[in-house]
């Protein structure tokens, strides 16, 4: 495990979010000079043999460390997750169709906003009543079986909950964002027709896109007024190339792999972020009330822990103290307020170990 440098901050930030330190290092040693070719990735040519090696090395270890099916399309695409949720339904929510989502938090609701600009929605099943502090249970979801997909977000990064397990559709396409916790723990990728994510939070720095597409679903696609850049169609045709892509973020993306790889693959890093987050979940339990999770348990997220304390004012002088200590990133987001702690992949355990000391010595202070 990686050091925690010490003019290195605590960064809890929900997206952009940590990197790996290694990684940071790596490419610091190749941003002028990349394997000798005299240039940075940042300068070379989209279509050069040196940027073709890193573009399919990228999809090869995806679809390595995730299971992909080999017949799987992976995309790198630009425009974040905002974009994919007007892209889904407008290549994949026809005339005279209806598609479901389920409605866990912000980002879910956001996304069937776009889609009632192309076709019918309907919402599967909601947990607005209880202010999304749990995921909907498998007995609640009302799916209609002429849907043309089921739309979910896999985890939920202002209220921090997270799918434990994930619905079986049938025959129907089943979508998800999984911008905030792709690669954070193993899951079959068969039982998806689509996934997308933005990076920025377990991938790599913002700015790409991941989308991954089966045949099938592409066999649905709707190609007939969509524009070119916005249709699967294209970037699957065109192996994401068809324009100059996020050239340098993709070739972070891919280091940020290899250090996955590094770290046991997905299996490894999942025991390593159930341990990282234990440390402050514990905290919170422990408590006696000093503070309060959001998530109940069974739906808590293993990368977005949001918390409060007894009173407002307790919550400032909390996140005041804790910005003066070198942690960044702990406000939680700006529509709900409190306190949120995101523990991605590349948090080191010594910021979570750091953040659990200053959480108890806080409480015995002000308890």
């Amino acid at each position: 495990m990686l050091k925690q440098d010490v003019h290195r901050a605590y960064n809890f930030n929900a997206g952009p979010a940590a990197l790996p330190l290694s990684v940071l290092e790596k490419a610091k040693g190749e941003m002028i000079d990349f394997e000798g070719t005299g240039m940075s990735v940042m300068e070379m040519s989209h279509r050069s043999p040196a940027y073709d090696k890193i573009h399919n090395e990228a999809i090869a270890l995806l679809k390595e460390l995730m299971g992909i099916p080999e017949e799987y399309h992976v995309l790198f695409l630009q425009g974040g997750a905002s974009t994919q949720f007007a892209m889904v339904p407008m290549n994949f929510l026809g005339q005279g169709q209806k598609a479901g989502y389920v409605i866990t938090g912000s980002w879910s609701e956001k996304a069937i906003k776009e889609g009632k600009l192309f076709g019918e929605t309907y919402e599967v099943a909601s947990s607005k009543a209880t202010n999304h502090n749990r995921i909907p249970g498998m007995d609640e979801l009302k799916i209609q079986q002429d849907s043309a997909y089921i739309h979910l977000t896999s985890n939920n990064t202002i209220f921090g909950t997270e799918w434990a397990s994930f619905p079986d559709t049938g025959d129907i396409p089943l979508i998800a964002d999984m911008s905030s916790d792709i690669l954070s723990h193993p899951f079959d990728a068969s039982k998806f027709s689509l996934i997308y994510a933005g990076a920025q939070k377990n991938l790599g720095p913002s700015g790409v896109t991941l989308a991954i597409v089966s045949p099938q679903m592409m066999e649905r696609a709707n190609t007939a007024n969509v524009p070119t850049m916005l249709r699967y169609e294209t970037h699957v045709k065109n192996n994401s190339l068809y324009n100059t892509p996020p050239a340098y973020g993709i070739y972070m993306l891919g280091l940020v792999l290899k250090w996955v790889k590094e770290m046991g693959g997905v299996q490894g890093v999942h025991q390593f972020n159930q341990k990282k987050t234990d440390l402050i979940y514990n905290t919170i339990d422990e408590s006696n009330g000093f503070y309060v999770g959001h998530a109940v348990k069974d739906a808590r997220s293993l990368m977005n822990i949001t918390f409060n304390l007894q009173s407002t004012e307790l919550e400032k002088q909390f996140l005041a103290e804790a910005k003066a200590a070198g942690f960044v990133g702990l406000n939680g987001h700006r529509s709900v307020g409190g306190c949120r702690a995101s523990t991605y992949n590349a948090v080191p355990m010594e910021s979570c170990e750091a953040l659990r000391n200053f959480m108890l010595e806080f409480q015995k202070k002000n308890g």
